[in-house]
């Protein structure tokens, strides 16, 4: 079955692309983002932080299933509600510096809608690193979990 979450990086490159349409309207989508109790749901995550503004900053914590705790977290510096987040996310004690992500939200039909999230990386080789993880099948699946929940469905 093929991915609904199109991951796309170029050799060479510090970058990750990543777009996804989804059978929900913009304001349904863009809300997944910003409520933190829909964001704990579908990233399957405590949300310690979330301040959904300019110049606010999240935190999140999650456990594997060896039960090791890792936290994730960054700083928020454009949102504008419907359209764009700008922000910065850091691994807590992990091999990868801070990357920066660009995410921007689009109105398909008054029913769909499009996410497009463009990161940036230090290094090409940071960027292949994360790439080597289990990543595009971890945002695809968290992806159609967040269709789910936003649809009414039950994770």
């Amino acid at each position: 079955m093929e991915r609904k979450t199109k991951v796309h990086a170029e050799d060479g490159k510090q970058e990750i692309w990543i777009t996804r349409e989804f059978e929900l309207p913009l304001e349904s989508l863009f809300r997944a983002y910003e409520d933190p109790e829909i964001v704990s749901q579908w990233m399957g995550t405590h949300v310690l932080k979330l301040e959904s503004k300019r110049h606010g900053s999240y935190q999140f914590e999650t456990t594997d299933p060896m039960g090791n705790k890792h936290r994730f977290n960054g700083a928020i510096h454009e949102f504008v509600p419907n359209q764009k987040i700008t922000r910065t996310f850091e691994m807590e004690n992990a091999q990868f510096p801070v990357q920066l992500e660009f995410l921007q939200f689009e109105s398909l039909t008054n029913t769909t809608s499009k996410l497009s999230i463009h990161m940036v990386y230090k290094s090409v080789e940071d960027r292949d690193r994360m790439l080597k993880l289990p990543f595009a099948q971890g945002i695809s699946m968290a992806h159609d979990c967040l269709q789910k929940i936003m649809t009414g469905g039950v994770r």
